[in-house]
C-alpha cells in the first residue's frame, strides 16, 4: 500500500470510493500509462506531470512504478490508473431509462469491466492539460509511449483461452456472450457476423464445388473442346509482331478443355444462385443481429446519447459539438478522392502495360517454354505483381483516407469511422479489382485486329484473348490473388506479431539471468509483473478491429462479384474463415494488448457496404456471363447458325462447326510492314499458306464486322438486361419475404414497453390516493 500515491487530498474523493476492508493488491487498475523516464525539469517531464495532475483533480488514483532498476525495460515509467467509483455511478444514472430513475432511485448495480475500461479510456483521451493538450497530443510528442487496459485473470478470459483461442476448436461454435463480456459488444458482433458469414458460406461453397466438379463431366465430351483439339490444320495468326510464329489451334487443346470446364451452362445458374445467396445472407444476418442485441438489451441503444453522457461525466461544463457542413471542404475532399481514383486507375493501366510488354518479351525469349507459353506466363506474373501492388497500396490508401477524414473534421468518432470506412473501401476496391475489371471486360475487345492493332506508345500491341475464351485469364487472376491473400497475408498477419512477442520475451528472459537476487524478487511482484507482461504484447489501435472487417469485406467482394468466373471462390473463403476466426482469437487473447471495448448494436456502415457489394455482384456476374464468357456466342450459334437449325440435322451435335464459325480469316499479305516472322514461317508462306485465323466476327475481304457479330452483340445486351432485372427482382423479393427482425424480438419489445407502462401506472395511482386522503377528499 505504500506504493500507492493519491495525488489529490482524501477529502476530494467521494465517500463511497473508500473501502476499509479492501486491500490495494486486490483492487484492479483500469488503465496503464507508459512513458520514458525524462530528465527532471525537462519539457516532457513537466507536460507529463501536468497531465497526471489533471487526472488527480478528477479523483483518479495513480500508482507509479519504475522499471529502471530491474533492467527489464530500458528506462520506462509505468502508471496504474484507477477511476473513482462515482464516475461509473453517474454513467449508470445517466443512461438508465428515465422512468426507472424515479422508481428505483437508490438501486446500484455492478459496472461491467468493459464499461469501466471504455469510460476510463474516454476520460483519459479527453482530459485537457493547461497547455490545451490531450493524451493523443502527448503521445505524438513522446511524453507518453503507450496507454492500454490490462489482460486480467477474469473468468471470461480463462474460458476464452481454453474454449475459443485454440486451433483444435476450429469447428466449434463461438462463445459470443463470453467474447462480449471480455472485449465488448463491437468485437462480439464482429465475431458473430464472421461466424454467421462462414456458416452460410458452407452452402455457397458446396454449390460452387458441385458446379466445378460437374465441369469435369464435359472435360472430354465438350464439342467445342473436341473441335479445338482436332484442329490440326487451323493456322492461327502470330501473337506478337517480332519473331512470333504461326501456331496450330490444336496446340491449345488442354487450355481449351480447362476453359470449357469453367465456362458452361452451370456457371449461369451458379451466378444467379450467388446473387440470391448474397441477399439471403444479409437478411438472415439482420435477423440474427436483432436476436443478439435484443438479448443484450441494446436494441434501442443510442451511440450519440452515450457519448454525450461520457462527455458530461468528464466535464460538466461541456457543450456538445454542433452539426456543421462545409460545401468548400466537401468539394476539396471530393476532388482529392477523384484524384486518388485516377491514380489507382493509372496503376491498373501500368499493370496492363506490364502484361503487354511481358507477352512481347516472353514471345521473343530464347527459351522454348516461354515462347510457347508467353501469354500464360504474362498472366501469372501479372497476377503476382497485382498482389504486390495490393500490399503496397493498402498502406498508402490508409494514409490518404485518414488525411481526407482529418480535412472533413467529423463531429464524432463514429462519424469519422464511417467516413474513413467509405473512403478506404473505395480505394481498396479499385486496388483489388481494377486489374480484374480490365481482364473481364476489356481484354481482347479493344486490341484491334491483325493488320490494324491498337498499340501502346505505337510499339507494343494490346494482348488478345485466347481462342477458347477470356474467362480462363480471369479464373487464373482470381485464383492467384485469392490464394496469395489467404496464405501469405494470413501467415504474415500471424507470424509478425507472434515473432515480435517471442523476441520480446526472449530479451526479457536473457536480461533476467543477469539480475541479482534482490532485484529478481522485486520483479516477481504480481502487479508489476502483470504490467510488464502486458506492455510486452503487441500494440493495438482504434483501427485494429477495422482492419479485420476490411479484410473480410474485400474477401466477400471476391466471393460474390466475379464468382461466375471462379466457382471455387466461396470454398477458398470458407476454409480461410475457419482459420481466420481462431487466428483473430489467438492474436487478441495472447499476442496483443487488450483492445478497448466499444459498445455497439450493429456492425455499422459495413452493412450498407455489404448491400452495395450485393448489387455490384449482380451487375458484375451479369457482365461476366454476357461479355467475358462464351455462353452467349455459343447459344446464338446453337439456335441460329448450327446444323440443327440450318439443316434440321438431329444426328450431329448442335455445336458442330462453332469454332470455325467464331474465327475470322486474315490474309497474310495484309500484315503491317514491321511484322517480322521467324525464318521457318517465311518458308511456310512461300509454300502456299496465304491466310491465318483469329478470334473475331469479321469479313475476309474488308475486315468489317459480320452480321453474326451484331447478332451476338444484341444477344449479349439482351441477356445482360434480363439477367440483372431478374436477379435484382429476386433480391427484392427475398428481402421482402425474410423480415429483418424476428417476430419473437418484436413481441419481446412490445411486452417490455407494455410492462413498463403498467408499472408506471401502478406507481402513479397510489400517489394520487395518498394526496386525495391528505386533502380529505375520497378518491374516485
Amino acid at each position: 500500500m505504500q506504493d500507492e500515491i493519491l495525488l489529490t487530498p482524501w477529502r476530494n474523493f467521494p465517500i463511497e470510493d473508500s473501502d476499509p476492508f479492501a486491500t490495494m493488491d486486490e483492487e484492479k487498475w483500469d488503465f496503464i500509462l507508459v512513458s520514458d523516464i525524462h530528465q527532471m525539469g525537462s519539457a516532457k517531464e513537466i507536460k507529463r506531470k501536468k497531465f497526471l495532475d489533471e487526472l488527480s483533480k478528477k479523483g483518479f488514483t495513480i500508482k507509479p512504478f519504475s522499471s529502471t532498476h530491474q533492467k527489464i525495460e530500458d528506462k520506462k515509467l509505468f502508471y496504474g490508473v484507477r477511476a473513482p467509483k462515482h464516475f461509473f455511478r453517474k454513467y449508470q444514472w445517466l443512461l438508465r431509462n428515465p422512468d426507472s430513475r424515479l422508481q428505483d432511485l437508490n438501486a446500484q448495480q455492478d459496472v461491467p469491466v468493459t464499461t469501466r475500461i471504455r469510460l476510463v479510456n474516454f476520460i483519459l483521451h479527453n482530459t485537457v492539460t493547461p497547455d490545451l493538450e490531450k493524451l493523443r497530443d502527448l503521445m505524438k510528442k513522446n511524453v507518453f509511449e503507450a496507454a492500454f487496459p490490462l489482460h486480467e485473470k477474469e473468468e471470461a478470459r480463462e474460458f476464452l483461452n481454453v474454449k475459443w483461442a485454440r486451433w483444435r476448436d476450429i469447428f466449434c461454435q463461438q462463445p459470443i456472450e463470453k467474447i462480449r463480456c471480455y472485449f465488448g459488444e463491437k468485437v462480439a458482433l464482429y465475431f458473430a457476423w464472421l461466424g454467421w458469414y462462414t456458416y452460410l458460406l458452407g452452402f455457397a461453397a458446396t454449390a460452387g464445388l458441385v458446379v466445378f466438379v460437374a465441369g469435369f463431366s464435359i472435360f472430354n465430351s465438350s464439342q467445342v473442346s473436341k473441335e479445338i483439339c482436332e484442329a490440326n490444320d487451323t493456322i492461327m495468326c502470330p501473337l506478337c509482331d517480332q519473331k512470333c510464329p504461326f501456331w496450330l489451334l490444336a496446340d491449345t487443346c488442354m487450355y481449351a478443355r480447362i476453359t470449357h470446364m469453367i465456362d458452361n451452362e452451370g456457371t449461369v445458374l451458379f451466378a444467379m444462385f450467388m446473387a440470391i445467396w448474397a441477399t439471403v445472407f444479409l437478411e438472415l444476418w439482420k435477423r440474427q443481429r436483432a436476436k443478439v442485441v435484443n438479448n443484450w438489451e441494446l436494441y434501442g441503444w443510442d451511440e450519440d446519447e452515450e457519448e454525450l453522457a461520457m462527455e458530461l461525466i468528464n466535464n460538466l461544463q461541456h457543450e456538445p459539438r454542433r452539426y456543421r457542413h462545409s460545401y468548400w471542404r466537401s468539394t476539396i475532399v471530393l476532388l482529392l478522392v477523384l484524384l486518388m481514383i485516377v491514380v489507382l486507375i493509372g496503376i491498373a493501366h501500368a499493370l496492363v502495360i506490364y502484361r503487354v510488354v511481358a507477352t512481347a518479351l516472353f514471345s521473343q525469349s530464347d527459351s522454348e517454354f516461354f515462347r510457347e507459353q508467353a501469354n500464360l506466363v504474362a498472366v501469372i506474373t501479372g497476377a503476382v505483381l497485382h498482389y504486390i501492388t495490393i500490399v503496397i497500396m493498402t498502406k498508402i490508401n490508409r494514409r490518404v483516407a485518414l488525411f481526407l477524414c482529418d480535412l472533413e473534421k467529423p463531429r464524432t468518432f463514429s462519424q469519422r469511422e464511417n467516413n474513413f470506412t467509405i473512403k478506404i473501401f473505395i480505394f481498396q476496391f479499385l486496388t483489388n479489382f481494377s486489374s480484374l475489371i480490365y481482364i473481364a471486360f476489356f481484354l481482347g475487345r479493344i486490341n484491334g485486329r491483325p493488320g490494324n492493332y491498337v498499340r501502346i506508345a505505337g510499339k507494343w500491341r494490346l494482348e488478345e484473348c485466347h481462342p477458347s475464351g477470356c474467362i480462363t485469364d480471369l479464373f487464373i487472376q482470381m485464383a492467384i490473388i485469392m490464394m496469395l491473400k489467404q496464405t501469405i497475408s494470413n501467415v504474415v498477419e500471424y507470424l509478425v506479431p507472434w515473432l515480435a512477442h517471442k523476441i520480446r520475451k526472449r530479451q526479457k528472459h536473457s536480461k533476467k539471468k543477469n539480475l541479482v537476487l534482490g532485484e529478481e524478487e522485486e520483479v516477481e511482484d504480481p502487479c508489476k509483473k502483470q504490467w510488464l507482461s502486458n506492455y510486452q504484447l503487441n500494440e493495438v489501435n482504434i483501427f485494429s478491429l477495422f482492419d479485420e472487417f476490411l479484410e473480410m469485406v474485400i474477401q466477400y467482394s471476391f466471393t460474390t462479384i466475379f464468382v461466375a468466373a471462379f466457382p471455387l471462390a466461396p470454398l477458398l473463403a470458407f476454409f480461410n474463415n475457419l482459420f481466420e476466426i481462431r487466428l483473430d482469437a489467438i492474436k487478441m487473447m495472447r499476442l496483443r494488448r487488450r483492445m478497448v471495448p466499444r459498445k455497439a448494436n450493429d456492425i455499422g456502415i459495413w452493412l450498407q457496404v455489404l448491400e452495395a457489394i450485393g448489387i455490384l455482384a449482380v451487375i458484375g456476374n451479369g457482365l461476366v456471363i454476357a461479355i467475358t464468357s462464351d455462353f452467349i456466342p455459343v447459344q446464338v450459334y446453337k439456335y441460329t447458325y448450327s446444323p440443327c437449325m440450318t439443316e434440321n440435322s438431329t444426328t450431329v451435335d448442335c455445336l458442330t462447326g462453332y469454332i470455325n464459325h467464331s474465327l475470322s480469316v486474315f490474309h497474310i499479305k495484309d500484315f503491317e510492314l514491321d511484322t517480322n516472322l521467324p525464318k521457318d514461317n517465311v518458308d511456310l508462306v512461300k509454300n502456299g499458306t496465304t491466310v491465318c485465323r483469329y478470334r473475331d466476327y469479321r469479313n475476309a475481304d474488308d475486315y468489317s464486322y459480320t452480321v453474326q457479330f451484331w447478332h451476338v452483340f444484341a444477344a449479349r445486351l439482351a441477356f445482360l438486361i434480363l439477367f440483372e432485372h431478374v436477379a435484382l427482382c429476386v433480391k427484392l423479393i427475398a428481402a421482402w419475404y425474410v423480415p429483418d427482425v424476428p417476430q419473437s424480438v418484436k413481441n419481446h419489445l412490445l411486452d417490455e414497453k407494455h410492462n413498463n407502462l403498467r408499472k408506471e401506472l401502478r406507481w402513479v395511482t397510489p400517489q394520487k390516493v395518498l394526496r386525495a386522503k391528505s386533502w380529505g377528499i375520497s378518491p374516485r
